[in-house]
């Protein structure tokens, strides 16, 4: 399984982003799926995770009611949308698939930088 992330790049605080995330030779739909992300010097941080079911998305404290996670199925295809990014946004982002929200990835792709100025 292969996961291709795209979607990052430089803007401003203040500013949106979409990342998408394409599942290759896999299907999205038998697997949680969601987004992390890791700064310079940083731990990983769990962005956000979408149930198998896609009935519950999880998010974490600092970008909760900013970012919006969300999965069409039938792309095969991840989406975050990111919305009044700030500085402290500022890392590389990963989408990733597991069994389950909560547990470490099974597959995770090569990631995409997001860099915000203030």
């Amino acid at each position: 399984v292969e996961l291709v992330e795209s979607g990052g790049g430089l803007v401003q605080s203040g500013d949106s982003l979409r990342l998408s995330c394409v599942v290759h030779g896999g299907t999205l739909v038998d697997y949680a799926a969601g987004w992390f992300r890791q700064a310079p010097g940083k731990e990983r941080e769990g962005v956000a995770c979408i149930s198998v079911s896609g009935i519950n998305t999880y998010y974490g404290d600092s970008v909760r009611g900013r970012f919006t996670a969300s999965r069409d199925n039938t792309k095969n295809t991840l989406y975050l949308q990111m919305n009044d990014l700030n500085v402290d946004d500022t890392a590389v982002y990963y989408c990733g698939l597991a069994t389950r929200c909560g547990t470490l990835s099974d597959h995770t792709g090569q990631g995409t930088q997001v860099t915000v100025s203030s």
